[in-house]
């Protein structure tokens, strides 16, 4: 599917939180998989101007350009497949316009042309499924900075709040007003650029 909307809620977790979560869910007997994000951006800064995020991530040897943007329900990913080749020409800053992220990024007003590399953020997972949403322990690596963030990914707002208000309240964990990782990132390469 070249299209979908993503629900999800985030919190982000001190290490010790995060080992509370992953002894209270099954963590342990799940397979750990790391995954890595290299950011894309336009000089003015035009994607995140309009709160979306352009990415390519390589998962298991597959390589997936995704446009992430606002949507009422959560977020609108629009994907499409890249070969191994086609992705390193892009973090080199040469670009290929692939056909559905091609469409969107016209409706943006946003050309392959103005594109170039930001960077890259490597995460270590591990997900299960749990209460009909999938529950995600991430640790992320990016610049000199590590965290730790738990998700809940649902097909409604209403479940997915409430399998994350459970974990949270039973582990014992605030609710933190939790930036995406693109936000994340772009913080942090600020920082370094200062």
């Amino acid at each position: 599917m070249a299209q979908e909307i993503e629900i999800e809620f985030k919190n982000l977790l001190t290490k010790d939180e995060y080992e509370k979560v992953y002894h209270f869910l099954p963590f342990k007997s799940v397979e750990l998989k790391e995954q890595t994000n290299y950011y894309f951006e336009t000089e003015d800064l035009k994607l995140k101007q309009q709160g979306s995020a352009l990415r390519i991530r390589q998962k298991n040897a597959q390589w997936t350009l995704t446009l992430k943007q606002p949507h009422t329900e959560g977020l609108l990913e629009t994907h499409d497949s890249l070969t191994e080749e086609e992705a390193n020409l892009w973090i080199q800053n040469k670009m290929t316009e692939k056909l559905h992220v091609s469409k969107q990024l016209n409706d943006l007003g946003i050309s392959f042309e103005d594109l170039y590399y930001l960077g890259s953020l490597t995460t270590r997972r591990k997900e299960l499924d749990y209460k009909g949403t999938t529950v995600v322990l991430d640790h992320s690596l990016y610049y000199d900075k590590e965290d730790y963030e738990l998700e809940v990914e649902a097909g409604s707002k209403e479940a997915g709040k409430k399998v994350m208000e459970e974990i949270l309240r039973t582990c014992n964990i605030p609710n933190r007003e939790t930036d995406n990782k693109i936000k994340r990132f772009y913080d942090r390469k600020q920082l370094q650029s200062e």
